[in-house]
């Protein structure tokens, strides 16, 4: 009896180990698209090139802020892509990473049904930054945004919100913000000066100065996802905003003291929040962005490298296209992973001071890391860097090392005595 119950448990406990074998070596969807982009982006053949190693277990994953610009400068578009550094990276357990079964109770191992991941993926969110009019911003999936002005009011589904000239807001909780219709920029861009981006402030002013004197707001934004439009906490009482309904999902909203509601615009209780390139200043503001610091190292990062792709024509009058702007925050993962590819002559590959006593190898391992973007249900790959792994020492036995001769045919060396042993 009591060997039929031992072997019922040898046979159940094999079982498990067989499944969980199974489920493990089963890649989800993420993970297979991930390693066809990563063969396709080194531009290697698939049936030369194998990804092997890359465990959705060992993926750190981080939060960061992702700026993307299309200039067109003489009818060619050139694409800015910039991205600020992950402060803080961990293992947090994604969904789109687990394998799904027929069973929809079934669950790979590591996730929250084995009790070995206590944090599930959160979508981030911009640190809370201030807009100026006059200006629009078009609201995307917000359905319960909150309006605080500065107590709240009730102004139902909000899809459009107008600024008129010198009304600032406070906008929290947004996944991302991105210019509606191209601009046309004018140019000469001057040069910074006194360590401000006076090129980019001087623009900003004269998009400003047009959009006032015109009927429509020149400027137009879409925000997705924001939590609430709250007047700033350092606007005194005569320049809270006055809320003016329009139509069903369309306000506007004014201040009193019109233009001055911006001058007077000093640093906000928001500097606690995560630091980003919309933080708040005391210095001159870039408009729109009342919150923007006129001398942020990144703006003035971005002058210089606009300055260096408009060459000699940023000193000349003329203009350029601003096609796209969109900042967002991204999740990003972090994971490395190794790779055997076949050894083919003239593929770059050298076996340079590989020792000639030993069999030349057929496939080579190399080791890498992959700097990927989560959006959505996919995993898109956007720096592949290839890594040193660790060094590990040969070891030769005694034979080779003295040519392969018998110990009885080795000098016996006698030391000299040291009276010092026993």
């Amino acid at each position: 009896m009591t060997s039929s119950i031992l072997i019922l448990v040898l046979f159940l406990l094999h079982s498990s180990i067989a499944t969980a074998l199974v489920s493990h070596n089963h890649d989800s969807k993420a993970i297979s698209d991930l390693k066809e982009s990563i063969v396709k982006g080194l531009g290697f053949n698939a049936d030369d090139f194998k990804v092997t190693g890359l465990d959705p277990r060992e993926a750190e994953v981080g939060h960061s802020v992702q700026y993307e610009f299309d200039v067109e400068i003489d009818k060619k578009v050139i694409p800015f892509k910039l991205l600020e550094d992950v402060n803080r990276w961990d293992y947090v357990d994604l969904p789109i990473f687990r394998v799904h079964h027929d069973d929809d109770n079934d669950v790979e191992p590591g996730s929250e049904k084995y009790g070995l991941v206590q944090k599930s993926e959160k979508l981030p969110v911009l640190a809370p930054f201030q807009l100026a009019g006059p200006m629009e911003l078009w609201i995307q999936d917000a359905d319960h945004i909150r309006l605080s002005l500065p107590h709240d009011v009730e102004a139902g589904v909000l899809k459009k919100v107008i600024l008129a000239d010198g009304a600032v807001v406070t906008v929290k909780g947004a996944r991302s913000v991105s210019l509606r219709h191209p601009l046309d920029l004018p140019l000469p861009l001057n040069q910074s000066q006194n360590g401000f981006a006076s090129g980019l402030l001087a623009l900003a002013d004269q998009l400003r100065h047009t959009s006032r004197t015109q009927g429509a707001p020149l400027l137009s934004l879409r925000i997705v996802g924001p939590t609430s439009l709250a007047s700033p906490s350092s606007t005194s009482s005569n320049n809270r905003l006055k809320l003016k309904r329009l139509a069903p999902g369309l306000v506007e909203l004014s201040s009193p003291a019109n233009t001055k509601a911006v001058e007077a615009l000093s640093t906000v209780d928001i500097q606690e929040e995560a630091p980003t390139l919309l933080t708040p200043t005391q210095f001159a503001t870039l408009w729109p962005l009342a919150s923007l610091n006129g001398s942020n190292a990144n703006l003035l990062g971005f002058e210089k490298l606009l300055s260096s792709v408009l060459g000699p024509k940023a000193h000349k009058k003329g203009s350029f296209k601003l096609l796209k702007a969109d900042v967002s925050a991204q999740t990003f993962v972090k994971i490395g992973f190794q790779a055997e590819k076949k050894i083919k002559e003239g593929d770059g590959i050298s076996l340079e001071g590989f020792p000639e006593w030993r069999t030349k190898p057929e496939t080579v391992r190399m080791h890498f890391e992959v700097l990927a973007k989560v959006d959505g249900d996919k995993v898109v790959p956007e720096r592949v860097m290839q890594v040193n792994p660790v060094v590990v020492e040969d070891t030769v036995a005694p034979n080779v090392l003295t040519g392969n001769v018998t110990m009885s045919k080795t000098p016996v060396v006698h030391h000299p005595p040291n009276p010092f042993l026993l």
